[in-house]
């Protein structure tokens, strides 16, 4: 491949490689740091991608990175709520949850991700089965949802509280938004993207956030690599439309890791 070819594969895959690294960290500084490092190792030592699929070559590359960092959240200290967040993550089995972000949210297959953490596949398979498990009954809270179609809403309030979560209410314009986060205060918030009366999820979320302080927030939608670009404050965790029953499992209970606070209950 030469490099002409090579830097237009990696630029296809880089949005989602920002996306994971998000996830990952909870962050989108601590993310794109990873990520820029990355790409700095690659250009470094481009026989990082020689022989890989350039989506396994970019993700091997960062996961390389990342292990051996050590550091699951960015800036940990104290008594804050990303040292928390680190201290749960401390519990969970090692390199689970990258696996099954990989799976799960990146749409990975299991071969695949072994050649990315650089293990067997059937070790790559009981990652993905021990995360779902493990961060699956970890925390329960409470989350609103911003959706303006009903069989979505229905879809998601359903998988969220199967979960074991409690859903505060489903709104479907910015202000129906604005009403029910006055009614009870969330711990998370899952928001479309555009919204029935023509609004935007993401200035209702916005305002919420200007009012409410810190809440993790889970975007959905149908074109991601529109909202990762790097140019603007960007959300941590984001799900593609259409998205599957894990995803949705996957990215709620990665947010209420770092929703961690004495309010909600540890099980």
């Amino acid at each position: 491949m030469s490099s002409a070819e090579l830097a237009k594969s990696i630029g296809r895959e880089l949005p989602f490689l920002r996306r994971y690294a998000r996830a990952l960290t909870g962050s989108q500084s601590a993310g794109d740091n990873y990520a820029a490092a990355t790409l700095e190792a690659i250009l470094s030592d481009r026989n990082l991608m020689d022989g890989l699929d350039p989506r396994v070559g970019l993700f091997r590359a960062f996961h390389a990175i990342w292990q051996s960092s050590g550091q699951p959240v960015a800036e940990a200290d104290g008594g804050s709520r990303a040292a928390r967040a680190q201290a749960h993550l401390s519990r969970l089995t090692p390199n689970s949850r990258e696996a099954l972000l990989l799976n799960s949210i990146e749409g990975l297959r299991h071969d695949q991700i072994a050649e990315i953490m650089q293990i067997s596949q059937a070790e790559a398979a009981d990652l993905v089965r021990i995360a779902m498990d493990e961060m699956g009954r970890a925390i329960s809270g409470k989350v609103m949802i911003i959706e303006d179609e009903t069989i979505i809403a229905m879809d998601l309030k359903g998988i969220v509280q199967a979960l074991g979560h409690d859903v505060t209410g489903v709104a479907r314009t910015h202000s129906a938004a604005i009403e029910l986060a006055g009614n009870a205060r969330p711990d998370l918030i899952l928001a479309d993207i555009q919204l029935a009366d023509g609004s935007s999820g993401v200035e209702a979320v916005n305002e919420l956030l200007a009012s409410m302080g810190e809440v993790p927030v889970i975007f959905i939608t149908a074109f991601p690599e529109r909202l990762l670009t790097g140019d603007r404050p960007e959300p941590a965790f984001l799900i593609s439309k259409p998205y599957t029953e894990d995803q949705v499992s996957s990215a709620v209970s990665q947010a209420m890791f770092f929703a961690s606070t004495e309010g909600l209950d540890a099980n």
